[in-house]
């Protein structure tokens, strides 16, 4: 939200973002609308597997089925997110847990509405598991009808591959997607989508990594870091990661210098910003001895090599 406020008080509104829709159906993935909650039936304990229907879910038509409603069998279908159902809503507080919405609307608007004034949809396996839940649903009494629950299947990717789920779609004017498969910002911060082959205005951002092609020892190009920019990079996660990799193949060297160094005396790896290496990438049987440094290759795989050496090297800006 805080990048959402950002972007609503710039002067530029009707402008692209980095998200667009993913169509290849092999790659879609279910997940909860609750933030936290992991749609994950392999490795589900006895009693908490997906209660899909019989030749559920069919993904059919060429309109795909990406959200679930739940019948009064409480089976799950899948269907088309652009439909109207009621719908049922979750509370984190209160005597009342569950709460049918005698209100048909379609499921990106059934999630706004349930975020609103409760908390969420209702969303995993040990919710819809509950006594509460199954009795709302009993009493719900609609042979004909279906309540939407919080399951969707996500169709949206950040172009940078970044794996967070946080979405600001405007719940009014958002639709299944056929030629519309670029996400833009509105005046009022929320999203929507258009066809990607319009020209608009656009937001970029600075993955604040450069590359310097100076050949230096480890200890060079830490100084080189500190005294014109701020360090020799450390990676701490998948996503930067990915932007150092992206550096490192425009390298003229075969490697280049991390900022992670080993130590003798406590016998590990640490970042020089004074982080212990939990997120790694090293590539196979490497050995750790006194005087080594990290670097990565152009493939990304980190390697261990003597901190005399001469590589160029990333920094972080």
């Amino acid at each position: 939200m805080r990048d959402v406020e950002r972007l609503t008080n710039s002067p530029q509104t009707d402008a692209w973002i980095g998200l667009r829709s993913i169509n290849e159906r092999d790659i879609k993935e279910w997940h909860w609308s609750l933030p936290g909650e992991k749609y994950n039936p392999t490795e589900c304990e006895p009693g908490c597997e997906p209660e899909w229907e019989t030749n559920q879910p069919n993904n059919a038509d060429d309109n795909p089925e990406n959200c679930v409603e739940i019948k009064t069998s409480r089976k799950w279908h899948d269907g088309h997110c652009s439909e109207s159902h009621k719908f049922i809503c979750y509370n984190e507080i209160g005597p009342h847990k569950y709460l049918v919405i005698d209100e048909s609307k379609k499921w990106h608007q059934a999630q706004s509405y349930c975020r609103e004034h409760h908390t969420d949809l209702v969303s995993g396996i040990t919710q819809i598991s509950s006594t509460e839940f199954k009795e709302r649903v009993e009493e719900f009494n609609d042979q004909h009808g279906s309540l939407w629950i919080g399951l969707f299947r996500e169709i949206w990717s950040w172009s940078d591959g970044k794996n967070f789920s946080f979405r600001h779609w405007d719940p009014d004017s958002f639709e299944d997607i056929a030629t519309k498969t670029c996400a833009m910002t509105t005046s009022n911060g929320t999203w929507i989508s258009d066809t990607c082959t319009e020209e608009k205005p656009f937001y970029c951002y600075d993955d604040k990594v450069i590359l310097v092609n100076e050949s230096k020892t480890w200890y060079e190009a830490l100084d080189y870091c500190r005294e014109n920019h701020h360090d020799l990079v450390s990676i701490t996660d998948p996503h930067q990661q990915r932007w150092v990799q992206e550096r490192a193949k425009m390298a003229d060297t075969e490697f280049v210098w991390l900022g992670m160094r080993y130590t003798c005396t406590l016998d590990l790896w640490f970042w020089v910003i004074d982080r212990m290496v939990c997120y790694d990438n090293w590539a196979p049987d490497q050995m750790d001895m006194c005087g080594m440094a990290g670097v990565m290759k152009r493939d990304g795989k980190w390697y261990k090599k003597a901190d005399r050496e001469k590589f160029h090297f990333i920094c972080a800006k």
